[in-house]
């Protein structure tokens, strides 16, 4: 069984409809598909009915946006944790509340970096609201799509390396979600809290100290159930160390793509994939909300 729990569609920053993506899926061979758009769940409707004509099984999931401080070698940093919520119950109050509040940062931090890309740039709020489908949550990937519609760039991936990259002057840090309060979140609505490619883009020679090994114990006692080990971001270094600590913590390991589409960044769908005794574990741990077929 081909088994992928990381997909985005255009309710986030994916290139694809929700539709689109359980058919892409279905012809990669992957038979269960979750889609997990940013701080969002408008998308599940459509993919359970798309995975119900395919004959595929949908998971409905979340990636959200956190942020949490971390110390390493002896250094305090701030930095992004994506946190993906499996099973949650849809109609959780606090979790749409935080979601809510997520999305109001993301908009008022792009506005920020609009706002001062505009003193380089012929880029306006309006054409970066056009990259967007109705309803679709907000972030860099938006405003990287306008910039190459201008001509700035033949890629986001191209944008993200330029005039969005986190060292440029037009970037904007995140305001969002604490990570072990995202933790706790997940939790009482019933989800299942998987950090998503964690240790994502590390280099190769990354030595024990730079593992924050006190913040992932921390994370697993206020309830992280696993870790998105086989991802192309993360690296052979990283997934070695995390698959000893998954052991070690009788953790979920799971394996994705990270969609985001056809035109969107080079993941391909059903790249990497879960172990059905992995899938089988969140099913029985989540109590918000169930697989649909």
């Amino acid at each position: 069984m081909k088994i992928d729990l990381h997909a985005h569609s255009i309710r986030s920053d994916g290139k694809d409809s929700p539709t689109e993506v359980f058919e892409h899926a279905a012809a990669a061979g992957v038979e269960v598909l979750a889609l997990t758009d940013h701080d969002t769940t408008s998308g599940w409707t459509e993919a359970a009915e798309a995975a119900s004509r395919l004959g595929m099984t949908f998971v409905p999931g979340i990636e959200v946006t956190t942020r949490s401080e971390v110390w390493a070698n002896n250094r305090r940093r701030f930095i992004s944790v994506h946190l993906l919520a499996y099973l949650p119950d849809p109609n959780n109050e606090k979790l749409q509340s935080a979601m809510s509040q997520t999305l109001n940062f993301r908009e008022n931090r792009a506005k920020l970096m609009v706002e001062r890309l505009a003193e380089d740039f012929p880029i306006t709020w309006d054409l970066v609201l056009a990259q967007l489908a109705e309803g679709a949550t907000i972030g860099r990937p938006a405003i990287a799509d306008a910039m190459v519609e201008l001509g700035f760039g033949q890629s986001r991936s191209e944008v993200f390396r330029g005039p969005l990259h986190k060292d440029s002057k037009y970037y904007v840090s995140t305001e969002t979600l604490d990570f072990f309060d995202a933790i706790g979140l997940v939790r009482d609505a019933g989800g299942v809290p998987v950090i998503a490619h964690p240790l994502g883009g590390a280099p190769e020679h990354l030595e024990r100290g730079d593992l924050p090994e006190e913040h992932f114990e921390a994370a697993i006692e206020a309830g992280l159930a696993g870790f998105e080990v086989f991802h192309r971001e993360v690296p052979q270094v990283a997934r070695e160390w995390l698959l000893g600590l998954a052991q070690k913590h009788d953790l979920i390991v799971t394996g994705s793509s990270d969609y985001h589409g056809e035109h969107g960044k080079p993941n391909r769908l059903g790249e990497n994939t879960t172990a059905p005794e992995m899938y089988q574990r969140i099913v029985e741990t989540a109590s918000g909300s169930k697989p649909l077929n």
